[in-house]
């Protein structure tokens, strides 16, 4: 379930565009949303890499090592997606006129799903950690509720700004599913998930 709506969540926006745009857009606007799936790469392996990290942790019910290594994770997802990212914005013109002739105005695209990408990545592997510990059902929510947001906010703004509405709205569900998995793991285990939980404290 959690997996269906994660890919409802990342194609959503492409099926709803075809109602409203023509196929030269879509495929400007799909060809700068999978440049980006360079970052996206970062956020599956370090989740795959840690979930089993989690589960141990928690089973021994040792909450210092628990919440040291969701902050270790964390950098390691953040900081590599933010070099991607940065890397994305000086050549992703470039990389999108390999796909031919007009690709390269999918450009301010990416500038807006990045948003999205870097505050997924400030969370670091939250919806892993709460598969892990056995929290799905809250995991489940928060992407049920980022898919309403998006669908929501595309009926909203594609059909007036379209191809830039769609990432806009994509963006939004995608901070709106951090925030909400953030809020999970700190009301279910009392850790802030947050490349910045210095600024709250240990926890």
């Amino acid at each position: 379930l959690i997996d269906g709506f994660f890919f409802l969540l990342t194609y959503v926006d492409v099926l709803l565009l075809k109602l409203f745009v023509g196929p030269e857009e879509i495929a400007q606007y799909y060809a700068a949303s999978k440049t980006l799936a360079l970052v996206a790469f970062i956020y599956f392996a370090v989740s795959s890499a840690c979930a089993h990290r989690f589960a141990e942790y928690h089973a021994q019910g040792d909450q210092t090592k628990l919440s040291d290594f969701i902050h270790t994770s964390t950098k390691m997802m953040f900081w590599p997606s933010l070099v991607m990212v940065g890397a994305l914005v000086l050549f992703g013109k470039y990389i999108l006129t390999l796909f031919g002739p007009g690709f390269e105005h999918g450009y301010p695209m990416i500038l807006v799903l990045a948003v999205g990408l870097m505050a997924r990545s400030s969370v670091g592997p939250a919806e892993r950690l709460l598969n892990m510990v056995g929290q799905q059902r809250v995991c489940a929510m928060a992407y049920a509720g980022a898919v309403v947001v998006n669908i929501a906010t595309l009926l909203l703004l594609v059909p007036h700004l379209g191809p830039i509405g769609a990432a806009i709205a994509t963006a939004c569900a995608v901070v709106v599913e951090s925030v909400l998995l953030v809020v999970a793991v700190k009301r279910k285990l009392g850790i802030t998930m947050f490349i910045g939980r210095g600024i709250f404290g240990r926890n």
